[in-house]
């Protein structure tokens, strides 16, 4: 984010080690004026007239840990900070990125609305980084271009709920088998774990993560400076299934979410998937919602 030449001002904020970080990345020579704030007694200051607001917060899964495993200690940061949120910058744009999102965008939904701010064009679940894995593997695999290369994912942001729309792919290619596109499918689902295994407990995907963040973030600043035509996936308030949130097309502007686009046409093998994801999606929503009111 220091990087984008849309950042005006940059806060970073966490529990400990802030200011180390925000003098480091200080120097690096972009326009963006870096502060660093640490403690909850910073934590207003740090929010106070944002526009965008990104979460990476809490604990990173470890092998053998399930998104969800993740839950309770995420869930109780992301309640806290959408807390401070709704206080000291009720308009800004919220990316979370903190998992399990299937969770942590309802939570953050429901923070919002008991303090009467919540703006459902301005919550976004950060589901850039499957994208961002379906155009690579797909691209090796099909032998295209990769920066030319564009695939939707939709459904959620965990396991089997992610859902990889390869039959929409761009540039299309006839070279794979439907045995090909059922292993990318599974790549991308299983790509945090693929990353979790490699790095053999010290950690998850963090700088893939990264860029995908930075791309999303990118996309929101240029929809608020009112770029046209500003279309990335994320996992947002939905009608476009039975479910209240769902990942798909959407189109960005000067109030964060201007459009959320439809399925587009789907084959047999991706409408199979869109029906087994919607229950666990379905019940990951519904403890992200019992989680909100209960604690």
């Amino acid at each position: 984010m220091k990087l984008n030449p849309l950042v005006s001002s940059l806060s970073l904020y966490d529990i400990a080690g802030t200011p180390g970080v925000a003098a480091d990345v200080s120097h690096i020579n972009s326009p963006a004026l870096m502060k660093g704030f640490m403690g909850d007694d910073q934590l207003g200051e740090a929010l106070e007239g944002s526009d965008i607001v990104i979460i990476p917060a809490g604990v990173p899964r470890k092998p053998g840990m399930t998104r969800d495993d993740l839950f309770n200690i995420n869930a109780g940061i992301v309640k806290a900070l959408c807390t401070a949120i709704a206080k000291h910058c009720p308009n800004a744009l919220v990316n979370m990125i903190s998992n399990p999102v299937n969770s942590t965008v309802p939570i953050a939904a429901e923070v919002f609305k008991k303090a009467g701010t919540y703006d459902e064009k301005k919550l976004f679940g950060v589901t850039t980084l499957d994208v961002v894995r379906a155009k690579t593997f797909y691209a090796g695999k099909a032998g295209v271009p990769v920066t030319e290369v564009n695939v939707p994912v939709v459904g959620g942001h965990a396991g089997i709920t992610i859902l990889p729309l390869f039959s929409q792919a761009t540039p299309a290619s006839n070279s794979l088998s439907q045995e090909d596109i059922e292993a990318l499918t599974k790549r991308t689902q299983d790509g945090g774990t693929e990353v979790v295994e490699a790095k053999a407990g010290k950690g998850s995907a963090t700088l893939s993560m990264a860029y995908a963040g930075a791309v999303f973030a990118d996309a929101c600043l240029k929809g608020l400076n009112g770029v046209p035509d500003i279309v990335e996936c994320s996992f947002v308030q939905s009608t476009v299934t039975e479910l209240p949130f769902f990942a798909s097309k959407v189109r960005l502007g000067k109030n964060g979410v201007e459009e959320v686009l439809g399925l587009g046409e789907l084959n047999d093998f991706e409408k199979k998937g869109l029906e087994s994801l919607k229950v666990e999606l379905k019940s990951s929503i519904e403890k992200g919602i019992k989680f909100a009111h209960g604690n």
